[in-house]
Formats: structure tokens, C-alpha cells, sequence
């Protein structure tokens, strides 16, 4: 991967649909049309190759994932993180592929842990609420394990944002198990994991940018809410604090890099730590440069 010549890395980009499945609407998945209409946008659903293709573009590269869930019901067409790994290596110059256990699971999510690492997994991304699971939970712990001493990140979803939004029962999204200051004590306990607050963690965003300032390890995705309606508080981070540990990424596709950089300029975010949000934090976080 040539990061010199890359414009941006987005740290969160999602793989909805199988290689080997048969085109089909993508308004016909209701997680997908609901995400659609919250967001105002196209329903999409994207391969690897797709979404490498997409990226590679606009000149970004991607990490991109798919999210592992016990009991979810039997989807074929659906790819599987480990679909994601493996056809992620075609595109090594663009993709970082991030695999997915649900917790849920037990001794099984800590051996596919293993497998997914084995494979290629460059991190790992976990949603509590959807998995309906307390990250700070220690039964969750053996999973942590493999994944800090593999010495790659863990992605956590945080705060209410599109995802089972209008739809019955919130799409059995339980939202309480996304506060961020339950993955302090995971970043106490793990303290040589690095963990990535995904999204702007409405209505907790105090907690995130806490644990964030407080915890050496702790990084910030903004994905998921155009820049334009982050809080005053998040941007002044961005801009002294955290100007480090923040990381672009959109939660592609139902927000694009160009809706998301553009609503940017919007913002009060300045121009000098806009680099460092681009590319330069994510490069470092990932081992993708040294220094």
C-alpha cells in the first residue's frame, strides 16, 4: 500500500453482500433500506471487489468489515468475515479487512478469533448493541486476549446512530450497551489493545471524549453522522486534545467520502489537523508507517 500516495484512509466501510451471490435490489433488505432512508440516501449493498473498486477510484484506501452475529438468520447472499479477509488480499493496495466474532459465541468466537488473524485479519470490529453483549464484560475477555497479542485494533460501534433506526423494536438494537464508558475498563484491562471508538457517540459523547483523553490507546472514528452535526465539543477536541486519535471514516455506504469531506467545510475543524484526520492518525494507528 503506497500511504504517500493515498488521499485518505476511512477506517469504516461495510461489506453487506457475497461474492457469489445473485444481484439483487438492495431496497429489498429492510436493514438496508431503513439505514437508506435515515440517511436520505441509496440503498446500496457492496462486495469487496465493489468497494475496492470504489476506493481505489478515489485514490483511498478502506478498512472494511462485515459484523459476525449468533443467531442471525441464514443469509447465503450475506458475506461472512472471513469471505472478507480472504478476497480482501486481492486488494491489499487499497482494502483493510477487519474480521468480526460475536462474543456471543463463547470458546467458538476465541477460535475464530485465531482463524480470522491467521487469515489476515488487520483488526476487529464488534457492535455491543446489535450483538447485545457489555464490552467490559469479562467473559468477553479471552477474546481481547488473542486480539492484543496479535497487536491489532479493536473497533467498537458507540452511541445511537442510523443503524435499526424506525424500524420494529429499533431492529433489536439495544442501545445501552453502546456507552463508551464501558470500554474503559477494557482499555484498563487491555492496555496494549488499541480501541477505536466508532462514531460520534450520541448521547454520550462526554464519556467518549473522556475515556479518549484519558486512555493512551483510545482513538475516535467519526463516521456514521455527517460532520456538520458534530457537537461543538467533539470539534474542539479535534482540533486541540484529540487532534491526534481522531479518524475519518464514513460507515460507507450510506454516508460517501465526498458527502462527508465536503460537509467538513462545514465545520469549525481546522485546516492544519485535517491531514492527521485525512490519513497521517490512521497510518500510524494501523502500522501502515513507523515514526
Amino acid at each position: 500500500m503506497d500511504i504517500d500516495s493515498l488521499v485518505a484512509i476511512d477506517v469504516h466501510t461495510h461489506v453487506h453482500r457475497s461474492v457469489s451471490a445473485p444481484k439483487a435490489a438492495p431496497e429489498d433488505n429492510e436493514h438496508l433500506a431503513a439505514m437508506a432512508a435515515y440517511f436520505k440516501t441509496a440503498a446500496a449493498a457492496f462486495t469487496v471487489d465493489d468497494l475496492a473498486a470504489y476506493y481505489r477510484e478515489r485514490n483511498m484506501a478502506a478498512v472494511t468489515f462485515t459484523i459476525d452475529q449468533q443467531g442471525a438468520p441464514d443469509d447465503p447472499a450475506r458475506a461472512t468475515p472471513l469471505e472478507v479477509i480472504e478476497r480482501a488480499r486481492e486488494h491489499a493496495d487499497i482494502l483493510i479487512p477487519f474480521g468480526s466474532v460475536d462474543p456471543a459465541r463463547g470458546a467458538e468466537a476465541v477460535k475464530m478469533a485465531r482463524r480470522q488473524i491467521e487469515a489476515g485479519a488487520k483488526g476487529f470490529k464488534f457492535h455491543p448493541s446489535s450483538q447485545a453483549f457489555l464490552p467490559s464484560d469479562r467473559s468477553v475477555y479471552p477474546v481481547y486476549e488473542v486480539i492484543q497479542e496479535a497487536g491489532v485494533p479493536a473497533l467498537f460501534h458507540t452511541g445511537q446512530t442510523g443503524a435499526g433506526a424506525g424500524t420494529r423494536g429499533g431492529g433489536g438494537i439495544r442501545l445501552a450497551y453502546s456507552n463508551p464508558i464501558h470500554l474503559d475498563d477494557v482499555a484498563v484491562d487491555f492496555p496494549d489493545m488499541p480501541i477505536i471508538l466508532a462514531h460520534p457517540s450520541f448521547p454520550w459523547q462526554e464519556e467518549a471524549l473522556s475515556v479518549a483523553t484519558h486512555k493512551p490507546q483510545v482513538y475516535i472514528d467519526l463516521s456514521g453522522w455527517s460532520p456538520k452535526y458534530f457537537p461543538p465539543i467533539l470539534i474542539q477536541y479535534a482540533n486541540t486534545l484529540l487532534k491526534h486519535k481522531m479518524l475519518f471514516g464514513t460507515d460507507f455506504p450510506v454516508l460517501t467520502p465526498e458527502r462527508w469531506m465536503s460537509d467538513l467545510e462545514k465545520t469549525g475543524i481546522r485546516d492544519e489537523v485535517k491531514p492527521g484526520i485525512f490519513k497521517h492518525n490512521a497510518a500510524k494507528l494501523l502500522g501502515l508507517v513507523t515514526g
